[in-house]
C-alpha cells in the first residue's frame, strides 16, 4: 500500500515506519496518523515480522506535536471526533501483538510525545526532548497523554510536565522512566533492531500474550490479573509452548 506521509520498509524480521514530514518537523496531521494505524495493522498477520520500529524522517524531530493548522478552528464536534481517532490510532500501537519500538530522533512533544508513549519501548537519541505543551494552546493533552503519561512516570511528574509544559532531555527523561535507553543519534536504529534480535529468538504468542496481560492491568473491564490467567491456560495449547519447553528438557535453543 502507498502512503502519503510515511514510508515503509520491511527488512527481514524488522517492520520500519518513517514519518515523513520533515520539513514541518513530522508533525501529526490527521491523514499521517491515519497511515500510521493502517501501517501497524497491516503487518500484524506477518509470521516473519518479529518488531516494529517508528521513527521521524531527519535529526530534529520524532513528531513535534500535532498540526495546529488543521484544528485551530475545530467546534466541539469536530474536536471530540479528532480525540476519538487519535485514541484510536494510539490503541492500535498499543495492543500490536508485535512489538512497537519508537526511535525518538528529536523532538517528541504533544502528539508526538502521546506517539512515542504508545509504543512498547522507547529509545532516545541524546538530542531527544519530551513535553506535553497542549496547555500553551487552552487544550489538555487530547490522545491518551494524561493517561499514559502517568502510567509511566507517576501523578507528581506527570502533573508537573502537564501543567508547566515544560521539556525535559533524553536524560531526564531516562531518569524518570519515560524512555528504555539514551543513544547517540547514528546508532539510535541499530540500537532498535537490536532489540528485534532478542524478540526474535523469544515466542511470537508469549509475547503478544506478555502486551495483553501488561495493557490489561490499567483496564477495568478485564483486569490484568484475570487476563494473566486467562492467556497462561491458553499458551499450553500453542506450538510455541511445545517447541519452547521441549528446548528446555532437550537443553537446546528454542526455535520459533
Amino acid at each position: 500500500m502507498s502512503y502519503s506521509h510515511i514510508l515503509t520498509v520491511k527488512e527481514g524480521n524488522t517492520f520500519t515506519i518513517t514519518i515523513n514530514r520533515e520539513s514541518k518537523l513530522n508533525a501529526l496531521n490527521i491523514e499521517t496518523l491515519q497511515e500510521i494505524k493502517y501501517a501497524i495493522l497491516s503487518i500484524q498477520n506477518d509470521v516473519e515480522v518479529r518488531g516494529i520500529i517508528l521513527t521521524g524522517a531527519g535529526s530534529k524531530a520524532f513528531a513535534a506535536g500535532a498540526d495546529i493548522a488543521e484544528f485551530a478552528n475545530f467546534n466541539v464536534k469536530q474536536g471530540t471526533q479528532m480525540s476519538e481517532d487519535g485514541h484510536n490510532v494510539m490503541n492500535t500501537i498499543e495492543n500490536s501483538g508485535i512489538p512497537v519500538i519508537a526511535a525518538v530522533n528529536g523532538f517528541s512533544l504533544g502528539g508526538g510525545c502521546e506517539l512515542a508513549m504508545a509504543c512498547h519501548i522507547r529509545i532516545a537519541s541524546e538530542n531527544a526532548k519530551f513535553g506535553q505543551p497542549e496547555v500553551n494552546l487552552g487544550l489538555p493533552p487530547g490522545y491518551g497523554g494524561t493517561q499514559r503519561l502517568v502510567q509511566l512516570v507517576g501523578k507528581s511528574k506527570s502533573l508537573e510536565m502537564l501543567l508547566t509544559a515544560d521539556l525535559i532531555n533524553a536524560q531526564e527523561a531516562l531518569s524518570i522512566g519515560l524512555i528504555s535507553k539514551v543513544v547517540p543519534m547514528e546508532n539510535l536504529i541499530d540500537t532498535c533492531k537490536e532489540y528485534i534480535q532478542k524478540f526474535a529468538s523469544k515466542s511470537p504468542s508469549a509475547i503478544a500474550m506478555v502486551i495483553s496481560c501488561i495493557n490489561n492491568h490499567f483496564k477495568g473491564t478485564f483486569p490484568g490479573f484475570e487476563r494473566e490467567i486467562s492467556e497462561f491456560g491458553r499458551a499450553f495449547e500453542t506450538s510455541d509452548f511445545k517447541e519452547g519447553t521441549t528446548a528446555f528438557l532437550e537443553k537446546r535453543k528454542p526455535n520459533f
